[in-house]
Parts: C-alpha cells; structure tokens; sequence
C-alpha cells in the first residue's frame, strides 16, 4: 500500500469511536462471509425453490455489510458538516449510536445465522413453519427485522438530538446533505417495516427470475422492499448532489430538488408495493 494512503487510512481510523470501529469490523467480517459462503456455493448445486440454496445468504450477507458501513458514513457524513465542538461531532462517541451499534449487531447476525444454518440443513428459512419451533424462529425473523431497520430511525433521532443542543439550531438551517440523511433514514425504516410485512404474507414465486436479483415482475414484493431498504443509500446520495448544487443554486433550490427527487422515490416505493402484490396487468 502507498505510505500516503496508508497514513490517511490509519488517521481516519484512529479518529472512529469504539463504536463505529466496532460496526465497520462487523462490516468487513460480513464481507468475509460472503466470499466464503460464494466459495461453498461453487461446488454445491443444491437448490431450494429452483434457485440455488446458498442465493439467500450471499445476499443477506452483502445486504448487512452495506448497512452497518452506511450507518457508520451517514453518522460521520453528518458530524463532518459541523465545526470543532459542535455537539454532532460526538455523535459516534455518544451513547445512543453505541445502542444503534448493538441493535444492529445482534438484530442482523441472528438473521445472517439462521438463513446459513438453514441453507446448509438443505432447508428454507423463509416461510417456513413446518413446526411450531420453525414458525417461531420465522416470527423471530420479522421481529429481528423491524428491529434493524429502527436502528436507523434512532440514529435519525439521535442526530435531531446533537443538532438541537447546538446554538441556533432549526430544521430551516438543515443542509441539503443532513436532510437527505434524515429524510433516508426514516424512509428507511418506516418503508421497510411496511413493505417486510407486506413481503411476510406474500411468498414470491418459485424460481431464478431476474439475473444477480432473482425478482419476478408479479407477485413479487421485493422490488419495492429493495427501495425501501436502500432508502439508506439513494436519498443520501441526493443529498450529496444537491449540496454541491446548492452552492451554485443555493439552499432553496438544492432542497426543493432533493424533496421532488424523494417524493418521487416514495412513489416508485409505491407502484413497485402495488405492481408486487396484484401483479402486472
């Protein structure tokens, strides 16, 4: 590695809470995870609903290594904006996201856990409730998933927190980045929950679907699922754009675009929750 990356890596890292330490780890173990359990997957052709049996879990595994790493971006993202001392520079020190870093944890693990030891058994873990300990475990699984993706609800609390103790602080002096942060995170929670019960009722169909996602375009409710989860992602990254916008534009029209570019994002959430549980025509 070059002396200079090197050096900017180490200062970056030295600057992250225990905290946040602790969930890029996590972040990379999944990672580790998944190159592992792709290796496994290329010498066993067991399948389950006619697509391969270890699909789930590489996509669980990719799926939680880009939330705990976003978690750790958006919270760092935010603090970034403020000058030495202000309150949100201790956001990642503080004891809420240290709670957000272990509801994480624990919520997505369990899930992570149970979806490999299923794979391996040769058995689903979604929708299956064979027996009343399968049916339980798969209960446990919703649980486990609104409980993850409150932790971004919280962190979207603990945020309002730090900048209300700052001097001067209102919703009106947001920046455009900070809102998007905002604004993802509770989508992302709020849109999650609802399209992960919708998704618990409506087993999509048996087999491959599309390439690398494996959706169906009827009956299918995970398009609007992967809209809801990624909320996390895509918002933000609006953000980003509209904040070096606004410089040339200004805060006014920078947010107004990232609230349009959101409203829009919310009703895709919805043809896609529609078009999921009725079908195409």
């Amino acid at each position: 590695m070059n002396p200079s990356i090197k050096s900017l890596a180490e200062t970056l890292w030295s600057d992250f809470s225990a905290a946040e330490k602790v969930l890029c780890s996590y972040a990379a173990l999944m990672v580790l995870g998944l190159i592992g359990v792709y290796a496994v997957s290329l010498w066993d052709e067991r399948t389950w609903r006619e697509v391969g049996i270890w699909a789930k879990p590489m996509k669980f595994l990719a799926a939680t290594a880009l939330f705990a790493a976003t978690t750790v971006v958006l919270s760092r993202a935010v603090a970034g904006e403020q000058g030495q001392g202000h309150p949100m520079r201790q956001l990642g020190k503080g004891r809420a996201f240290l709670g957000i870093t272990a509801l994480i944890i624990v919520t997505s693990l369990f899930e992570v856990v149970y979806i490999g030891v299923q794979a391996a058994l040769g058995e689903g873990s979604h929708y299956n409730t064979r027996d009343p300990l399968h049916a339980f475990l798969f209960g446990l699984m919703a649980v486990a998933a609104v409980a993850l993706v409150a932790s971004q609800a919280w962190l979207a609390w603990a945020i309002r927190q730090c900048l209300k103790t700052a001097p001067k602080a209102a919703t009106s002096t947001l920046t455009p980045l900070t809102l998007a942060v905002l604004m993802g995170l509770v989508l992302t929670c709020v849109l999650s929950t609802i399209s992960g019960f919708m998704l618990g009722g409506l087993q999509p169909p048996a087999g491959v679907g599309l390439p690398v996602v494996g959706w169906h375009g009827a009956h299918d409710v995970r398009p609007a699922h992967f809209l809801a989860v990624h909320a996390q992602q895509f918002i933000p990254l609006a953000g980003l754009l509209a904040h070096r916008l606004a410089r040339g534009v200004g805060q006014g029209l920078a947010k107004a675009g990232l609230l349009l570019f959101t409203a829009a994002y919310v009703a895709a959430w919805v043809g896609l929750s529609v078009m999921g549980t009725v079908g195409l025509p």
